[in-house]
């Protein structure tokens, strides 16, 4: 069975007894400020990697923001909800269109601006249903 991110960074926090918490949980500083300085060192070098031209450079900073980022997920207890979370952004995105159904485009660099009919996602839901459901399991 192929393992997505996720499973391979989970099989590495098991491995080296790194935390992997059971449901969100924000309030541990000394993980936080690790996850931000990862993730922060790992932008860092797509940033050098992008200016200097070095394609294997960017290809390493890109997967390592992944990992980096996939190790967040687990270490603050918010991987259950990645997928979910991720398809209601991806809902949410999709929504920007114009009137004409076309993309609605900043000029100078490109960005994709919100339309007239742009919803924005509702992370609370997911998160509130994820704990709902998680309540009615339990009991």
């Amino acid at each position: 069975m192929k393992k997505d991110t996720l499973q391979c960074v989970e099989e590495f926090h098991a491995t080296y007894g790194l935390p992997i918490k059971n449901e969100p949980c924000i309030t541990d500083e000394r993980t936080n400020n690790l996850r931000i300085g990862l993730l922060q060192e790992e932008l860092d070098e797509l940033k050098e990697a992008l200016a200097e031209g070095d394609e294997v450079g960017v290809l390493d900073a890109l997967t390592d923001l992944q990992y980096v980022l996939d190790g967040a997920y687990l270490s603050l207890g918010y991987h259950q909800l990645k997928e979910v979370a991720f398809m209601e952004v991806q809902r949410s995105n999709m929504s920007k269109l114009g009137l004409d159904g076309k993309p609605v485009v900043r000029p100078e660099d490109g960005k994709i601006l919100k339309g007239p009919n742009y919803t924005p996602p509702d992370l609370a839901a997911v998160l509130e249903a994820w704990k709902q459901a998680r309540k009615k399991h339990a009991a």
